[in-house]
């Protein structure tokens, strides 16, 4: 192992440790729960999961590069602190990280989106390894995700950049989860969106999964909910195309391994949407890296950094 990277996912339920070394390669992984009930702050769980780390590798802390941090929320590259939007790790917002944990170890800590993470993840040693252009949309409860063009994340000034999930793709309001109005992309593309799509055909399953696997028995229900669901992944999508002109677009998140059900009819309807110049060359796939992306992301964010101070 090359240089070495202490590289956490810190995300609604659990943050993720690893080490990481200057090639991606992920080693001594581990999960800790985050704590809900308030009696620890996510930045005391976030410490306590280093310092074991730390000591189960037998290294110090000196021995390590620096330490890159992915999250979910609004984050405040310029500042290493999360924004007013925490997302839904409980008391995230306005929380400083990066200060803390150079402070705390002796070196230099960064902190990154987790969406944006993961888009460089998949540029670096992913599913889009050395491509310069790629948006990744990553499928979940929300939308999430990155964009990297021309070989660089796309941050804009404070790091808020490249959230997808909250781009207009309606005029028209519709009613989220949570009992608020929004145009979003995520409150039409997500796996939420998808469960409610389904509740409003009046059927009861509780979550993507059951919906993918009435669809694969061939239940005429699930594949027209699914039908509706992908044009509205593909409309984004395509926006989006349009916009950054990518060679590569990925489809990160759980859903993710649905090839026959997600990905070849959102690709087979993006293509056809685009304008042929753009979708000559263009692919739409999976993304690779699944739960280890955020840690991978987090340190590549971190070498990239630091080579631009």
């Amino acid at each position: 192992m090359g240089k070495k990277y202490l590289g956490t996912d810190i995300g609604g339920t659990f943050i993720k440790l690893g080490i990481v070394d200057d090639e991606g390669n992920v080693s001594m992984r581990r999960e800790v729960p985050i704590d809900r009930s308030g009696n620890e702050t996510v930045m005391e769980t976030l410490m306590r999961g280093i310092d074991a780390l730390i000591a189960e590798s037998g290294l110090e802390a000196g021995d390590f590069e620096g330490i890159g941090v992915s999250a979910a929320g609004c984050i405040d590259t310029t500042k290493g602190c999360v924004a007013e939007n925490g997302g839904n790790i409980p008391n995230w917002s306005f929380t400083s990280v990066a200060g803390p944990l150079s402070e705390k170890y002796g070196i230099r800590a960064t902190i990154a989106n987790d969406g944006n993470c993961v888009a460089l993840a998949e540029a670096w040693i992913g599913a889009a390894k050395g491509v310069r252009d790629v948006i990744c949309v990553v499928l979940g409860t929300g939308v999430g995700g990155g964009i990297v063009s021309g070989g660089r994340l796309i941050e804009g000034a404070h790091g808020f950049g490249g959230e997808i999930g909250h781009f207009p793709t309606h005029a028209d309001l519709l009613m989220t989860g949570d009992g608020k109005w929004s145009s979003h992309y995520e409150t039409f593309a997500s796996t939420g969106a998808l469960v409610r799509r389904a509740f409003a055909s009046g059927k009861d399953w509780p979550n993507g999964k059951e919906i993918f696997e009435a669809a694969a028995s061939g239940d005429d229900s699930a594949l027209k909910i699914l039908d509706g669901w992908t044009d509205e992944i593909a409309a984004g999508i395509t926006g989006l195309v349009h916009i950054f002109d990518p060679t590569v677009v990925l489809i990160g998140g759980g859903v993710s391994a649905q090839n026959d059900l997600l990905i070849k009819p959102v690709r087979d309807k993006v293509l056809r949407t685009v304008t042929p110049d753009m979708a000559s060359e263009l692919q739409i796939k999976a993304a690779a890296l699944g739960n280890n992306a955020g840690m991978v992301g987090a340190v590549k964010y971190f070498i990239d950094s630091t080579d631009r101070r």
